[in-house]
């Protein structure tokens, strides 16, 4: 397993990031410390999101959705969001 040195936030993710309440960045920066903490946590996809990796968590008792991938020793963190259209705009995001 690799150990996880760098984190690379894209651009979707850090405007999305802002624009949450306190307790939910708490709940984010959980998931990502439990993804650091190992990387294959997530469900892997296959097909046009091959090597993406997800991460499901709770916040406000709805479940969002974290896509990231791991890279040699770099995390990088694509998007999150509630499951409606997530798969949609993410490949959108990746091509």
């Amino acid at each position: 397993m690799t150990k996880v040195k760098e984190i690379i936030q894209s651009p979707i993710f850090a405007k999305q990031k802002k624009k949450l309440h306190k307790q939910q960045i708490r709940d984010l920066d959980r998931a990502v410390k439990s993804i650091v903490n190992n990387p294959k946590v997530g469900e892997t996809k296959v097909g046009d999101l091959r090597g993406v990796r997800i991460y499901k968590y709770k916040s406000n008792n709805q479940q969002i959705l974290l896509a990231y991938e791991v890279v040699d020793s770099t995390l990088y963190l694509y998007t999150f969001g509630s499951h409606e259209n997530f798969y949609r705009d993410l490949k959108k995001y990746l091509q």
